[in-house]
């Protein structure tokens, strides 16, 4: 059955709209927006090869004018050199204040898209349709978009809303399994720090590891799930004033590991995995929830068949010094955001770099 989640904002509220077999109705699903006639579709070539035409067709039925702008993919292109191309390809199609970029692909895609709408003549239309089960409830919510910068992930961005999210549960059929367990990385995150029933519902799941063994109802219910997550905590804090910051359990070490890694071996969802796996030992370390607790997010983790151990090879001190540069420092103190009980969590200034050095040792 396709669902409508409205992101409810003070400003530019959208709706994510969740419908099997959707991809071919997105110029449709456009029309009411009162968009330009111009689109740039913005994709990676595996995602276009398989979708792109199939899109185009829609808009193009559509009346839309569409051109396409590709891009490299993977997270270590997830840079300003990467924006120049779609500003070119901006600029070749005269894009006007009144036209649209469609992101076609997942976060990294989704993310560079959204930052080249937001400052492309200071701020045009753009329309997220996710191909990721890590894009779907996560990186395309929210309005959260930019690039990496070589010393640090996501520190060069803008808080910028979609008009639209559109996600078709049935291009996961084509999702490697690896892209997808590190999709359910972000799914658990939810069920730990605002959604216990979801946690409880996957921890009745005989697997999570692969899509084939997940039901379309499930699937379903796990979008759904994940997306009014999003919604609630993002339609209470736009720009991460406060609440929204939970939404980054998990990312703090895990943000170090991507950094330290240059992108490459441990992808986002599973550096968010182990960086979970961290939080929540800090979290019992510091008696803000307790070990039975821990002991069935890690469950959890392992079932989805994410990684529980940092890389072989990073140096804790490294790991350490990179956690200065991540967004969330404030006044100099690393705010970690930590699990109290499954479906809730706190952000704390009380994790010491010593208190690291004594949990980590045990992830290596």
């Amino acid at each position: 059955m396709p669902s409508v989640i409205p992101v409810n904002l003070p400003q530019d509220s959208y709706d994510i709209a969740i419908a099997p077999q959707s991809l071919d109705q997105l110029g449709a699903q456009m029309q009411p927006l009162k968009l330009g006639k111009k689109v740039l579709v913005v994709s990676n070539p595996v995602v276009d090869r398989r979708y792109g035409d199939c899109l185009r067709s829609s808009l193009t039925t559509a009346g839309f004018d569409v051109s396409t702008c590709i891009l490299t993919a993977g997270e270590q292109y997830k840079t300003l050199r990467s924006i120049q191309k779609i500003y070119d390809a901006a600029l070749e199609q005269r894009l006007e204040r009144s036209s649209t970029m469609v992101a076609l692909g997942g976060g990294v895609v989704g993310d560079m898209t959204g930052f080249a709408a937001a400052t492309w003549l200071r701020g045009i239309n753009f329309v997220q349709v996710p191909t990721t089960l890590l894009a779907m409830v996560d990186a395309s919510i929210g309005g959260k978009t930019g690039v990496n910068h070589p010393q640090g992930k996501n520190l060069i961005g803008a808080f910028y809303q979609p008009k639209l999210v559109a996600i078709d549960p049935e291009v996961l059929k084509t999702l490697p399994a690896r892209e997808f367990r590190a999709g359910m990385a972000e799914v658990i995150k939810y069920g730990v720090i605002w959604d216990a029933e979801l946690f409880t519902q996957m921890e009745q799941a005989k697997r999570l590891d692969q899509l084939r063994y997940v039901d379309a109802g499930f699937l379903e219910e796990i979008l759904a799930r994940s997306c009014q997550s999003k919604a609630d905590v993002v339609g209470k804090d736009e720009k991460e004033a406060g609440l929204r910051a939970i939404l980054n359990y998990g990312h703090t070490i895990g943000h170090a590991v991507e950094s330290l890694t240059h992108y490459k071996g441990t992808n986002h969802g599973e550096a968010v995995a182990i960086g979970m796996v961290a939080a929540s030992r800090l979290a019992v370390a510091l008696g803000l929830w307790d070990e039975e607790c821990d002991r069935r997010q890690f469950a959890l983790i392992e079932k989805a068949g994410l990684p529980t151990k940092l890389p072989e090879g990073l140096n804790l001190e490294e790991i350490i010094d990179t956690l200065q540069t991540d967004k969330k420092v404030k006044d100099g103190q690393v705010r970690f955001v930590l699990p109290t009980q499954i479906g809730a969590a706190t952000v704390s200034d009380r994790v010491t770099s010593d208190l690291i050095r004594q949990i980590l040792p045990g992830m290596q």
